[in-house]
């Protein structure tokens, strides 16, 4: 997903500090849909989120275990 599109959605879910990283900016608008702000953080490519919007984006960047 490109930057403008997530600077889209974390306006429409009233974010009003939006962080300059993209990384950044996905975990506010986890945090404001009441998800958990796990981006990039899985290890060993495990994942249980599996009805994430970002999990595509998420997994190729997550540290090897």
């Amino acid at each position: 997903m490109k930057v403008n599109e997530l600077r889209k959605m974390a306006k429409d879910l009233g974010v009003t500090k939006m962080e300059t990283k993209k990384a950044e900016l996905i975990k506010q608008i986890q945090r404001a849909e009441g998800n958990p702000d796990c981006f990039g953080t899985a290890v060993g490519g495990f994942c249980d989120q599996d009805a994430c919007l970002f999990r595509a984006d998420c997994l190729p960047k997550t540290k090897a275990a």
